[in-house]
């Protein structure tokens, strides 16, 4: 079903011209990626197709009852309104009779002796049954829950940036669309939120249209592919992978093409200069063909980023962090973490969002305190900070005024000095472009900015906190080649899986509570061990009796000697009665705790229950806390007692 045409459309930011003459169709089930480097106009593009913003020429037509619906990357709220009212606030019959039977609950709550109010209640009843509007609310928290919002009363206005584009991207999923735009959906979203967020969209009925920089993510959803391309639009029935294919194709045909070009024009140059008089027909049309093929030129190709920027000499201790805890209020994010950094670690840190990586990050580069615990950084160490926040940025400075702030000049990896000027002109902002006010940038453009300053000064220790959040695959290319070749340490916060991979050797990864392992490998690895410790875990609670004979077997009877000696010793009845029980109540725990993981994958689609769930599973593992430190303690009791003894 074809469900929307894009007939000529052309675009231009000053005389920039950011589209021109583009004409495509969209059908149902199409899902397009729309890719280009920051500064191309792809959130332009879309806005112009969603009729947000008007093209300078050419059409955009939507068929008679198609729905064209888009998530922005600053959505607009209502004030005032909670993420539960946010996300019901559409226009569909469904959605109406939700929010009208969730007033007439609100008004019978306050007046429940009304006979009108009953009347109105009993009216609401029946449309939500008429409608089958009853799982839409359900289906509202759902969502809400599986991009990591939890308190659905809770004011928009009080939620931070990352949040408040979640709650706009639940409503986006679930107002009925047959056109969804979404433009860089999976920034401000973690890994799990990420992986479901490819499952509903790749069921999704109605046709995608997108901006996005991860390529997993892309290559899994997308089946066209649109390149906004120095003004040009290329398109291919692909996805992710098959589209570098094809581009590299249509690059080695028009460097084909380019090449017999040139041959034709020296050709013709050498002709005209041995003096070709212009009387004849035939000479003039030789010189006509000369004039055609200087005009054929083709444009010129998007500059390449050049990073080859040097850094400081890095001596033998870099970072130790010793026994780390922070917390806010009575919530644990970091619990007694230790880590020595070696040189070039390439260390990746993964997490729920809210987990505590950017703290971690933070606190390593001195700008939180620790509750516990210290940070040491070695005396030759430079630290690079690269923030998702744009905090460090004045936007009334002019881009080359923001880039000398930190340097006038820099010297490159082979020890060649070049100007600040020369550098953003590596980094493709051309001169023109450098006296203008960084506000007036997109926010790709800003990012890149904020990346070259932070390698401007040369550091040996990066310290990257969501790198991937608005630049483009071609950045983040030449980024990650930057990285391979960095002799200095890296820690990156990022939900860009494919970046992960390709980038770092470790994981930090924060597994809730305060919790904090590691593992060795890139992010792949990791999520493989983590679902096999998942699947082992769901088979241990499958049979508990079983697990916890294993876990008796295993005491040998050497432990029972100390602990008799510990008896001997006047360790307390109680200590004593915990001590033989201690392990038992851990694998219990560990196993209640399974089955309640479980079962919230069952219920994956009831709020309800997921509630009800969550708050049995953060009473487990507040549970199984108390019964490791209980554990940790008796056993230094115990080996106390025992090298007394001895």
């Amino acid at each position: 079903m074809h469900l929307l045409s894009v007939e000529h459309i052309t675009k231009t930011y000053g005389e920039k011209v950011l589209f021109r003459d583009v004409t495509f169709g969209v059908e149902e089930g199409d899902k397009i990626g729309i890719i280009g480097v920051n500064g191309t106009g792809k959130s332009t593009f879309l806005k112009v197709i969603a009729g947000v913003e008007p093209p300078d020429s050419g059409t955009v037509s939507v068929g008679g009852r198609v729905v064209v619906r888009m998530l922005t990357q600053d959505p607009v709220f209502q004030a005032g309104e909670t993420a539960l009212e946010h996300v019901l606030g559409g226009d569909s019959p469904q959605l109406r009779a939700v929010q009208a039977y969730a007033a007439a609950m609100e008004a019978i709550a306050l007046n429940p002796g009304s006979e009108k109010l009953q009347a109105e209640l009993i009216a609401a009843n029946a449309k939500m049954d008429e409608l089958d509007a009853w799982q839409l609310e359900n289906d509202a928290k759902t969502a809400l829950s599986k991009l990591g919002i939890q308190q659905y009363d809770a004011k928009v206005e009080t939620l931070s940036g990352g949040q408040r584009k979640r709650v706009a991207m639940a409503a986006a999923l679930l107002l009925p669309s047959d056109v969804l735009i979404l433009d860089e959906p999976t920034n401000h979203i973690d890994n799990e939120s990420v992986a479901w967020l490819e499952g509903m969209l790749q069921k999704r009925k109605g046709a995608l249209l997108m901006i996005t920089h991860d390529r997993y993510f892309l290559d899994r959803v997308s089946n066209r592919v649109i390149e906004l391309d120095r003004g040009e639009a290329y398109f291919y029935q692909a996805n992710y992978s098959r589209f570098l294919e094809l581009k590299l194709e249509r690059e080695e045909r028009e460097a084909a093409s380019e090449a017999k070009r040139q041959n034709l024009l020296r050709n013709e140059l050498a002709w005209i200069r041995r003096g070709a008089k212009a009387r004849t027909t035939k000479q003039k049309a030789r010189i006509d063909r000369f004039e055609a093929l200087k005009a054929a030129a083709p444009k010129a190709a998007d500059g390449k980023l050049d990073v080859s920027v040097a850094s400081s000499r890095l001596g033998k201790k870099i970072m130790e962090a010793e026994g780390l805890s922070k917390s806010y209020g009575d919530r644990m994010l970091i619990r007694d973490f230790s880590y020595i950094a070696v040189p070039e670690d390439r260390v990746g840190i993964v997490g729920r969002n809210g987990s505590g990586k950017s703290t971690l990050l933070k606190l390593i580069a001195g700008r939180l305190e620790p509750d516990a615990g210290k940070v040491e950084l070695g005396p030759t160490v430079k630290l690079g900070w690269f923030s998702q926040e744009r905090e460090e940025m004045d936007e009334t400075l002019r881009v080359i005024e923001y880039i000398r702030e930190e340097a006038e000049q820099v010297r490159t990896a082979d020890g060649t000095a070049i100007s600040a000027g020369q550098m953003l002109e590596r980094f493709l902002f051309p001169p023109a472009m450098q006296w203008t006010p960084i506000a007036k940038l997109s926010g790709g453009e800003k990012r890149r900015l904020q990346l070259l300053r932070v390698l401007m000064s040369a550091p040996n220790v990066l310290l990257l906190d969501e790198p991937t959040n608005d630049l483009d695959i071609a950045t983040l290319t030449v980024l990650e080649d930057y990285l391979d070749d960095f002799p200095g340490v890296v820690f990156v916060v990022s939900h860009d899986r494919y970046f992960l991979d390709r980038t770092v050797e470790k994981i930090i990864a924060f597994e809730g509570d305060g919790v904090i392992t590691m593992h060795t490998g890139n992010y792949s690895d990791y999520q493989a061990y983590a679902e096999k410790r998942g699947a082992s875990t769901a088979s241990a609670a499958a049979n508990p009796a079983k697990t916890t004979g294993a876990k008796a077997s295993e005491q040998s009877s050497d432990e029972a000697k100390p602990q008799a000696k510990e008896r001997a010793l006047k360790m307390s009845y109680k200590d004593q009665k915990d001590f033989e029980s201690i392990e038992d109540w851990i694998a219990e725990a560990e196993a209640e705790l399974a089955n309640v993981a479980k079962a919230m994958e069952a219920a994956s689609s009831d709020s309800f229950k997921l509630q009800e769930l969550a708050a049995e599973q953060q009473r487990l593992e507040e549970k199984l806390e108390s019964l490791m430190d209980r554990w940790a303690e008796l056993n230094e009791l115990a080996e106390r007692i025992a090298a007394q003894k001895r």
